[in-house]
């Protein structure tokens, strides 16, 4: 990439130009995913997820928190081969439905700008018992910050930012898959489920 084709952050990091001015989806019967520069909207998955053949339905919402490792943190800043990470998110989606007996399965990730507070992850699933629904959530969550090829920008109070992509744990320190640390950087989860 040129670097014509960059633009440059409120603390100078140069950010390419990877985020699509709309939302990017795919979507069949069961299964919808998105990359958006758009602020994201838990009704929209639980609508799309919820069934009459479903008796379960878990939705997880990953939000841009305050402060990582005692440092305040003023935004995140996602970016994504946009093209790539749709087709790792379908491969992903169609995997877990299938893996987990899902009914429906809905991801949807935030590019650009994520303040604090705001959410930079969606993603619901329906299924017609809640144990398949609780497992296929966090497997599609992991799933998603294991492979999708998505990386953020943290951005510190004060100017600093680190690159990194979406999975890593501890400053600049790469999480393994096997005891891969509990709370991304940035970024906190909440979990609401329905039976």
């Amino acid at each position: 990439m040129s670097n014509s084709a960059q633009t440059t952050t409120s603390n100078s990091l140069p950010l390419p130009d990877s985020i699509p001015s709309e939302p990017v989806s795919w979507t069949t019967d069961t299964i919808h995913i998105e990359l958006t520069p758009h602020a994201l909207n838990h009704q929209t998955a639980t609508t799309f997820v919820s069934s009459p053949s479903a008796g379960a339905t878990v939705l997880f919402i990953g939000t841009t928190r305050d402060s990582f490792n005692n440092t305040p943190v003023s935004g995140l800043s996602y970016t994504s081969y946009t093209p790539l990470a749709l087709h790792t998110l379908q491969s992903i989606a169609s995997t877990v439905l299938a893996k987990h007996s899902l009914t429906k399965i809905f991801i949807c990730h935030k590019l650009g700008e994520c303040p604090v507070g705001e959410a930079s992850i969606l993603i619901a699933v329906s299924s017609p018992h809640r144990q398949a629904a609780w497992r296929a959530g966090e497997e599609a969550l992991e799933e998603t910050k294991k492979r999708a090829e998505i990386w953020k920008l943290e951005k510190f109070v004060g100017g600093e930012g680190v690159w990194r992509a979406n999975r890593d744990g501890v400053m600049g320190v790469r999480v393994e898959d096997e005891g891969m640390a509990e709370e991304t950087a940035g970024e906190e989860g909440n979990v609401v489920a329905s039976e």
